[in-house]
């Protein structure tokens, strides 16, 4: 089996003239230092558009993709926004974090701008994209158009008549936000149209992208809107249960996502259609897909809708194999990659052997003292080669963060591990990274912090807490050709280099 490796990176977190990350020439030189190390895989969070909290997990479609990464320089090259226009913005003054309430207030204008500038409506690509994108892109625009008519609120506040949809109320409100709408759907043909080439390039170089899929959508999405059927909502479309996790030994209530439940017999009943779409619509964006909470097509966690916690939760049985089976009659053999973290239960480890796809590896998880001696799945020579290691994933501390603070003898356990006493904490980072990569596993990919040696400063979220998340960016020069060799000669060393 081919051993390979890649590197986590969001969108977001690259380099840029403009606050935030996006597909402008750094995502492109980027793809170019991922080839000179040798890499094989560029790994990305979600691309849709974000909500209150910034989550790329809580998103307002699981189809359309986020106005924030549409490069402004390319909207200049098109003669449909002036630098002058875009370097009089105020974005946030920190190369190395987002300003989330300063690129609201300040992109959207300009793209509003680019928008009425373009003259879209009479160009035969656009015309295209709308017509072959609709049976998403009109329930969105729509949504979005709305919303902003009602002061952003949720859809489930909007007065009756367009919150379940009459026809009066949809033909009235199409009408009447026509512009608002077309400005949406404008949006989306200029992310897709720069993703589009960004991902040929890397492809063009040898790098696959690894995209990441929430099992779960908004409760504020244009999906629950538009679509109650596929989700157990009542006939007012208010939901009857909620996703969460039920108590455990990090929180004494468990975790209430507040995200809503799937009907799955109505998904059976229509032979998972609804799904397919969905996945067949990532792998436009994608070349391979992380399933986040793989767990939940065996057993989900049901919540009473009107609880303050989840302890009143209880486990429900999900679609299990014949899920898969659909997946794979309806779009072929297709690359997943199944987050199986957390706790485990045998059922889930079956479903995953089942159905044939890597799970994943976080060495972090791997020295914990209240584990017995060598049987935990997480230390590298148990793992099997069909699966993915990380050093951390966009949950988790970073690698040297993570050294810091976890207790002295787990700190003891890790370099008895790996047989080094004498490497210098703040340099420790290194041989973690040696350790995931020198492993039997297939792939591995290493979130690029911790090939910065950063500190958990630059943690990319913190699950449970909301206002400091999904903020850290690479600074420009960051990456450097000092670093970028350091990556080929680990990646080279263990044979993980990329020779396509």
């Amino acid at each position: 089996m081919k051993r390979e490796s890649g590197i986590l990176l969001p969108i977001t977190s690259l380099p840029s003239r403009y606050g935030i990350g996006c597909f402008s020439k750094e995502a492109y030189e980027f793809v170019d230092q991922l080839k000179a190390a040798g890499q094989s895989y560029w790994q990305i969070l979600p691309l849709g558009p974000t909500s209150y909290g910034d989550s790329p997990y809580q998103s307002f479609s699981t189809f359309a993709g986020n106005p924030y990464f549409i490069s402004l320089e390319r909207l200049q090259e098109e003669g449909v926004l002036t630098e002058e226009e875009c370097e009089e913005a105020d974005f946030g003054s920190r190369a190395d974090s987002i300003d989330y309430a300063k690129i609201y207030k300040g992109r959207y204008p300009l793209l509003r701008k680019a928008y009425e500038r373009s003259n879209i409506s009479e160009n035969p690509d656009f015309c295209r994209f709308r017509e072959e994108n609709g049976w998403w892109l009109k329930d969105y625009a729509l949504y979005m158009a709305v919303k902003a008519r009602f002061e952003q609120k949720a859809w489930y506040e909007w007065a009756e008549d367009i919150r379940l949809r009459w026809d009066n109320a949809m033909d009235y409100y199409r009408r009447e936000l026509y512009f608002d709408i077309e400005f949406h759907e404008y949006l989306q043909f200029k992310f897709m149209e720069q993703w589009t080439e960004l991902k040929a390039y890397a492809n063009s170089q040898g790098i696959r992208i690894v995209g990441d899929i929430p099992i779960y959508v908004a409760m504020d999405s244009a999906d629950a809107w538009a679509n109650p059927f596929l989700f157990q909502l009542d006939g007012e479309s208010k939901p009857v249960a909620v996703a969460g996790c039920p108590p455990d030994g990090f929180s004494a209530t468990g975790q209430l996502w507040g995200n809503p439940l799937y009907n799955w017999e109505y998904h059976r009943q229509t032979g998972y259609g609804w799904w397919i779409s969905r996945l067949a619509h990532c792998y436009r964006l994608y070349d391979v897909v992380r399933i986040d909470h793989f767990r939940g097509f065996d057993e989900y966690f049901s919540i009473p809708a009107d609880a303050d916690t989840a302890v009143d939760g209880h486990w429900e049985k999900g679609p299990g194999l014949p899920f898969f089976q659909a997946v794979k009659n309806a779009l072929g053999e297709k690359e997943i990659i199944a987050e199986d973290l957390g706790y485990v239960t045998d059922s889930v480890r079956q479903l995953v052997r089942d159905t044939g796809y890597p799970g994943m590896k976080v060495l972090e998880f791997a020295f914990d003292s209240r584990d017995s001696g060598c049987a935990s799945d997480y230390l590298p020579h148990n793992y099997p080669e069909n699966c993915v290691v990380y050093t951390g994933t966009h949950d988790n501390e970073t690698i040297s963060g993570w050294f810091h603070s976890i207790q002295p003898e787990e700190q003891e356990l890790a370099r008895d591990y790996l047989c080094d006493h004498s490497t210098p904490d703040k340099k420790l980072y290194l041989s973690f990274i040696s350790l995931a990569m020198r492993s039997q596993a297939r792939m591995c990919i290493i979130p690029l912090q911790d090939y910065l040696g950063l500190s958990n400063r630059s943690r990319m979220n913190t699950p449970s807490t909301v206002g400091k998340n999904w903020k850290w960016r690479l600074k420009p020069g960051q990456m450097s050709p000092k670093l970028v060799d350091l990556i080929g000669k680990m990646t080279l060393r263990y044979g993980r280099w990329n020779w396509a």
